[in-house]
């Protein structure tokens, strides 16, 4: 059991029956009344973002995730396999529960399975990923006055806004967090 004044970013609770993250929290001290916790959570199985006040010093139960580096094998209709490299242990995650994650998840990537007591909640991804265009029109030359951009397709099927001088084959950083190009690879 922590209180509120134990809240960090990222810390997982329990709370009503259901597992949240925190992804963002102030404390407020009005100069009439008690002081409160106002907090933003994600639920960890529907990925859902609510708001929570809490009362300052109010006793809330952790959540004991377990953080298991695993690697993507392959894609098995509606199943996705993951191999633990130490005991060769498969496991299956159904697509609806990573569904944001399979549009940078390529076959042989290391990434970090999240669990609660043995249930699935996840896939935890790196900050950014570096993947291959496979498919964009030509590049436009001239129009560099403004942050011109086009659609390009990657190697995982996910489509995003790219600058006009990325090309068929070039290698580019994407972020997992908001899907948005970063740099050329």
């Amino acid at each position: 059991m922590i209180t509120t004044n134990d809240f960090k970013t990222g810390l997982t609770i329990q709370h009503e029956g259901n597992l949240y993250q925190i992804i963002e929290f102030l404390h407020v001290k009005p100069g009439k009344g008690s002081a409160f916790v106002r907090s933003k959570l994600r639920n960890m199985r529907t990925g859902a973002v609510t708001e929570k006040t809490w009362r300052a010093g109010e006793k809330v139960q952790t959540a004991m995730i377990d953080k298991d580096k695993l690697q993507y094998l392959y894609a098995n209709g509606d199943m996705h396999v993951f191999m633990n490299q130490e005991t060769y242990e498969q496991i299956e995650i159904h697509a609806p529960q990573i569904e944001h994650e399979l549009n940078f998840l390529k076959e042989m990537m290391d990434v970090n399975v999240i669990s609660f007591e043995g249930e699935i909640l996840g896939v935890d991804l790196p900050e950014k990923v570096t993947l291959e265009v496979v498919d964009t029109p030509p590049g436009v030359r001239g129009n560099t006055v403004t942050n011109a951009t086009k659609e390009a397709t990657v190697e995982t099927g996910y489509r995003l806004q790219v600058p006009l001088f990325i090309e068929n084959g070039d290698r580019i950083v994407i972020s997992t967090q908001t899907g948005k190009y970063s740099t050329k690879a």
